[in-house]
C-alpha cells in the first residue's frame, strides 16, 4: 500500500506514468520532459496561451523548464526498489494472495501477519524481510544460512566457513552488526553528499532567478524603447508638420496670385489690344502722348512669392531631437541608482592616515597622535565612511593613484576587527575588497583570493555598485571605457560602510 501511494506521488499528471526526465515549471508543478514539451507545442500550434497542464497558470512566454534532479533521483530509487523487491506472497494463504511481512530462512517460507503469529518461536529461526530468493541467503559451499561477515575478505559466511573454511582465524562479526556499521558509513557518505545536492539546487535556483530577472529586464527595456519610438514618432510628426505648413503657405500664395491674374484677365486683354494698336500707329506724337503707355509695364510686374524655408525646418528638427534626447536621458537616469555622496569618518582613520579637509581624500604620512578610539584602525592604514547602508541601491566612484603604492577599496561591517591581521579589508568574513598590489588586481574576501587580474592598462577611476537586498557588490573600471571587474554575492546581515586602504606611497579620493 505504501509503495502504491508513493508511486502515485511520482507519476506525471499527463501520461499517468512514473516521471521520465522530470522537469519543473516556475509554478512548482512537475511533468515528464516530453509530455510538457508536447503539451506546450500543441498550445502554440492552436494559438492558445501557454499554461501549466495541472494548475492552468498562464505564461506570456514559453515557460522555463528546470530539470528536477531530486525528483529524478527519487523516481530512479523507487524503480530500483520495485525491481529489487517484488511483492512476496504468504506461503500459507492459498485461497487468496496476501502480502508477506517476514520470511523464515530456516523454514524457507514467507508469512503474513496472521501466520507469523502462529510460527514456532521456540526454535531459533532467523526472520528476514520478505524474499523469494533463498539461495542468496545461504552459503554456496555448505548450504547453511549466512550469519557472519568477514571484514578482511568483505564476504558473508556461515558457521562452517568460520570454523573449518578458508576464513578460519579471520576477524568476523554478526551480519546485523556489520550491516549497522555499513549503514553508518553510508549515512556519513550521504551527509557529505548532501551539501553538493544543496549546492546544485542553489545553482539551479540562481539560474532560474537570473532567467526570471533577465525576462523582467527584457520587458522593461522593450517597454522603454517602445516609449522612445512613440516619442520619436511624435517629434517626427512635428518636423513633418512644419514642412507641410510651409508647403501649404507656398501653395496658398501661388493660388492667390493665379486667382488675382484670372480676375484681371479682361483688363489685361484690353491693355494688350491697346498696346498692339499703338505698336501699329504711324504717328509718333500720338504714341508718345498716349497716357496708358507709361503704366503698361507697371501692371506686368512679377509678384513676390514665398519659398521653402529649409533653415526653419532645420531649427524645428534640432529642437525636436534635443527634446527627445532630454526625455530619453531623463527616463534612463530615473532607472539608475543616484550617485551616493560619501564622507570619510576620521574617528576610524589609522593614526598614519592623512584625511584631507574635504573628508574625501586620504594618503599616508607620519603619525598624527590621534586619540585612541574603539572605532580606529590600529594595524592597517584604513578608514571607513561616515555613511552606512542597510537597504537600497547605491553607487559611488573613487580615483586612485595606480602608479605608486597599493590600494584597497570595498565595504565593511562596523563590527570588523580594528587590530590584527584579520582587521584588513577583505581579510575576514565581514568585509569585501578589490585590491591593487604589485601591479596585479585581486577580488578578496575572508582571506581568500576570489579573482586575480593582470590589467592591460592603468586604473584611474573605479565605480562601486551596492544592491543591499539583492546581496550584490560590483566593481567597475570607469576610465575611458566602462567595464565590469567583479561582483560579490552575499547575504548582508549588518549595515555596510565604504572602506579604503592605501600604502605609504599611494592615495585614494572619493569623487563628488
Amino acid at each position: 500500500m505504501a509503495s502504491a501511494s508513493l508511486g502515485e506521488g511520482l507519476s506525471c499528471s499527463i501520461c499517468l506514468s512514473l516521471y521520465t526526465e522530470p522537469v519543473t515549471l516556475t509554478c512548482g508543478h512537475s511533468f515528464c520532459r516530453d509530455c510538457i514539451v508536447t503539451a506546450l507545442e500543441t498550445q502554440k500550434a492552436s494559438g492558445k496561451v501557454y499554461s501549466c497542464s495541472e494548475s492552468r497558470k498562464e505564461y506570456p512566454n514559453h515557460p522555463l523548464q528546470e530539470k528536477n534532479r531530486k525528483l529524478s533521483n527519487t523516481v530512479n530509487n523507487f524503480t530500483a526498489m520495485q525491481q529489487e523487491k517484488p511483492e512476496v506472497q504468504c506461503t500459507f494463504c492459498v485461497d487468496a494472495p496476501v502480502p508477506a511481512i517476514k520470511t523464515c530462512q530456516h523454514c524457507e517460507t514467507s508469512m503474513c501477519d496472521k501466520h507469523l503469529a502462529a510460527h514456532n518461536k521456540t526454535v531459533d529461526h532467523v526472520l528476514v524481510e520478505p524474499t523469494s530468493s533463498f539461495i542468496s541467503k545461504k552459503c554456496s559451499i555448505h548450504k547453511k544460512i549466512l550469519e557472519y561477515y568477514c571484514s578482511e575478505d568483505s564476504t558473508c559466511l556461515c558457521v562452517s566457513c568460520c570454523l573449518v573454511g578458508t576464513h578460519n582465524g579471520h576477524q568476523v562479526e554478526l551480519l546485523e552488526e556489520a550491516s549497522e556499521k555499513k549503514k553508518e558509513e553510508l549515512r556519513h557518505v550521504l551527509k557529505k553528499m548532501a551539501p553538493y545536492e544543496e549546492r546544485i539546487q542553489s545553482l539551479q535556483d540562481h539560474k532560474r532567478n537570473a532567467q526570471e530577472k533577465a525576462a523582467d529586464e527584457k520587458r522593461r527595456v522593450t517597454a522603454l524603447f517602445e516609449d522612445f519610438r512613440r516619442q520619436l514618432e511624435v517629434h517626427e510628426m512635428k518636423v513633418l508638420n512644419e514642412i507641410t505648413r510651409q508647403e501649404e503657405q507656398i501653395s496658398q500664395a501661388v493660388s492667390d496670385c493665379i486667382q488675382h491674374l484670372e480676375t484681371q484677365g479682361g483688363e489685361l486683354s484690353r491693355k494688350m489690344a491697346r498696346i498692339e494698336k499703338m505698336c501699329n500707329m504711324t504717328d509718333p506724337i500720338a504714341v508718345l502722348q498716349d497716357p496708358e503707355s507709361d503704366t503698361a509695364d507697371q501692371d506686368m510686374e512679377e509678384p513676390s512669392l514665398p519659398d521653402l524655408n529649409d533653415f526653419l525646418i532645420f531649427l524645428e528638427l534640432k529642437k525636436s531631437i534635443t527634446e527627445l534626447i532630454t526625455q530619453i536621458k531623463s527616463k534612463v537616469d530615473s532607472s539608475l541608482p543616484k550617485k551616493t555622496h560619501l564622507l570619510l569618518d576620521e574617528d576610524t582613520a589609522h593614526d598614519d592616515l592623512d584625511v584631507y579637509n574635504d573628508f574625501r581624500s586620504i594618503s599616508v604620512s607620519t603619525s598624527h597622535g590621534r586619540p585612541h578610539s574603539q572605532k580606529r584602525f590600529i594595524t592597517f592604514p584604513q578608514v571607513m565612511s561616515r555613511e552606512s547602508f542597510s537597504s537600497g541601491r547605491h553607487y559611488w566612484e573613487v580615483e586612485v593613484d595606480d602608479h605608486n603604492g597599493d590600494w584597497h577599496v570595498g565595504v565593511s561591517y562596523p563590527s570588523i576587527e580594528r587590530e590584527g591581521d584579520e582587521s584588513g579589508i577583505g581579510n575576514n568574513n565581514k568585509s569585501w575588497s578589490f585590491r591593487s598590489e604589485n601591479d596585479k588586481r585581486f577580488a578578496y574576501h575572508n582571506y581568500f583570493e576570489i579573482l586575480s587580474l593582470n590589467p592591460q592598462s592603468t586604473f584611474r577611476r573605479l565605480g562601486m555598485y551596492l544592491d543591499y537586498e539583492a546581496g550584490r557588490l560590483s566593481f567597475y573600471q570607469v576610465d575611458d571605457a566602462f567595464s565590469h571587474l567583479h561582483t560579490f554575492s552575499a547575504t548582508f546581515t549588518e549595515p555596510l560602510h565604504a572602506a579604503f586602504y592605501v600604502s605609504y606611497d599611494g592615495w585614494v579620493m572619493i569623487l563628488p
